[in-house]
């Protein structure tokens, strides 16, 4: 598992965002647009490709992805 993978499912998870538009120090949620079904899709996407239930407070305590990659991998 790496950032580079974990970005491409995200950006291939929201087609709105442009291929190689997010990087590990991009503040993914303005990027997003981080509302609440947006916030369960990622939940979603990262249980399905990680078997990682991330939790809202996971979520609000990070800025970057390479945060939210953090929690991920410790988990």
């Amino acid at each position: 598992m790496d950032i580079d993978y974990f970005i491409n499912i995200i950006e291939l998870e929201f087609p709105d965002i442009p291929k190689g538009a997010l990087k590990a120090e991009s503040h993914y949620k303005d990027v997003i647009g981080l509302t609440s079904i947006n916030a369960l899709i990622l939940i979603a996407l990262i249980d399905n490709a990680y078997d990682v239930i991330l939790t809202a407070d996971e979520i609000k305590s990070t800025t970057t992805l390479s945060e939210l990659y953090k929690i991920v991998k410790k988990t």
